[in-house]
C-alpha cells in the first residue's frame, strides 16, 4: 500500500517540526523544541498529529533493548508489510519521532510524485493547463 500524501498544513507543519528537531545545532529554540518533543507529552502530541494525518501508532518497550515505534495507515491491518514509518531507539520519544518523520517523508514524496504525474498528464492534454500548473 502506498503512503497517503501529506496534503494539509498541519501535516506539513508536523514534518517541518520533526525535521527541525533533527538539526545538529545548539540553539536555544531547538533546545526548547527538543525539550517538548523528548517527553511523554511530546509523544502524545506527535501521535495526535499523526492520527490527524490518518496513521495509528504502535509503541512497545523491550527491556534494555529499546523502543520500537511503528506508524500504520489507520484502519489497515497492523502487520510489518503495512508499516509506513518505523523507528527503533533507546528512548520512546526518539523512536516515535523517527517513525513519524519516516512516514511523513514517504507521504511527502508521494505527494510530489502525484503532482509531477498530474503535470505530465496536463501537458499532454492541454499545453495551456501546464503553464497554469507551473505557477
Amino acid at each position: 500500500m502506498l503512503p497517503q500524501p501529506v496534503t494539509d498544513r498541519l501535516g506539513r507543519l508536523l514534518l517541518v517540526t520533526l525535521e527541525a528537531a533533527r538539526v545538529d545545532a545548539d540553539l536555544p529554540v531547538l533546545e526548547a523544541l527538543r525539550s517538548w518533543l523528548n517527553s511523554w507529552r511530546g509523544i502524545g502530541d506527535v501521535e495526535r498529529g499523526m492520527a490527524h494525518q490518518g496513521y495509528d501508532l504502535q509503541l512497545t518497550r523491550y527491556d534494555a533493548r529499546g523502543w520500537p515505534a511503528t506508524f500504520y495507515t489507520s484502519g489497515m491491518e497492523h502487520s510489518p508489510p503495512s508499516a509506513t514509518g518505523t523507528g527503533w531507539e533507546r528512548t520512546p520519544w526518539h523512536a516515535t519521532q523517527q517513525a513519524a518523520w519516516e512516514a511523513l517523508k514517504k507521504a511527502s514524496v508521494a505527494r510530489r510524485e502525484g503532482r509531477l504525474q498530474s503535470l505530465k498528464i496536463c501537458r499532454r492534454t492541454a499545453p495551456s493547463c501546464a503553464r497554469n500548473e507551473e505557477k
